[in-house]
């Protein structure tokens, strides 16, 4: 998953995130039919890339820990290069500072814990421990699922600012969003759900971003409400692929988790070139 004014370019130097703009520095134009349809299109690409990463994850479900590495790696990256330098970016613009959007992040990351240690508390008695699997699982991917939603905020915002920004945006978000069809069928297939079910979330996850662009043509956030929900969402990454997916990666992996741990540097460097080549 997966948006500043030039989103997703750098931001004081350090890169910003493809996400939703709130541009305050210069006057949106009022976004022609084309354009809203152009914004569509795009928005209906990054349902195909998700959809081909979920596919991809299902195919390597044989070698999952090493997708789920890579998978942990992607997530850690786009908290640390794309949401939290947004969400600073947009807490500045509404007249904050960066206090407000790291209070946020760490919002994130202790309720997904709490809900998780939740889960796992309420089915500590479930057989084998399989219930409480599959909520947790839930749980992560419809965090990912909301992120997704976010990516398609962004196309459309960034498309009224002006085309040749939305374009910038939407190609970022495209190869974005290929990792995080990943994610979320690694996720799934990681707390024992089927494929039937993995491939349910994988449509969910794969729809958000076209829901989310199209809910732009009758809104735009403002950048106090934008900069704490990137914030949160940030967090509740954070906590999926620090404390969730990459140690039960490793756990798999055994005597290759050195391997796998460069794998997840990988996965995180990935969103590094990714950003610098969007902006």
């Amino acid at each position: 998953m997966a948006r500043a004014s030039r989103s997703p370019s750098s931001v004081g130097g350090i890169p910003a995130a493809p996400l939703p703009v709130a541009v305050a520095r210069r006057a949106r134009p009022v976004p022609t039919e084309s354009t809203q349809m152009t914004a569509l299109w795009l928005a209906l690409a990054t349902l195909i890339a998700t959809a081909a990463g979920g596919l991809l994850a299902l195919r390597l479900r044989e070698r999952l820990h090493w997708v789920l590495g890579f998978a942990a790696g992607v997530l850690i990256g786009v908290v640390a290069f794309e949401l939290l330098p947004e969400s600073v970016e947009q807490s500045r613009r509404a007249g904050g500072d960066a206090e407000a959007a790291l209070l946020a992040v760490v919002a994130g990351f202790v309720l997904f814990h709490a809900l998780k240690r939740s889960v796992i508390a309420r089915d500590a008695q479930a057989a084998g421990g399989a219930s409480q699997q599959r909520r947790v699982g839930l749980l992560s991917s419809l965090a990912l699922v909301a992120h997704s939603l976010m990516d398609g905020v962004g196309i459309g915002l960034a498309f009224q600012v002006s085309p040749a920004v939305g374009a910038t945006v939407a190609s970022a978000v495209i190869a974005h969003d290929f990792c995080d069809g990943l994610n979320t069928v690694s996720v799934m297939l990681l707390h024992r759900h089927g494929t039937a079910s993995a491939l349910a979330m994988l449509a969910l996850d794969a729809v958000a971003p076209l829901l989310g662009a199209a809910s732009t043509l009758v809104y735009s956030l403002p950048p106090t409400l934008l900069a704490s929900g990137l914030g949160l969402f940030a967090g509740f990454l954070l906590a999926i692929g620090a404390l969730d997916i990459l140690p039960q990666a490793v756990s798999r992996a055994g005597a290759a988790a050195p391997n796998l741990i460069g794998l997840a540097g990988l996965g995180a460097a990935s969103m590094v070139a990714l950003t610098r080549w969007a902006g």
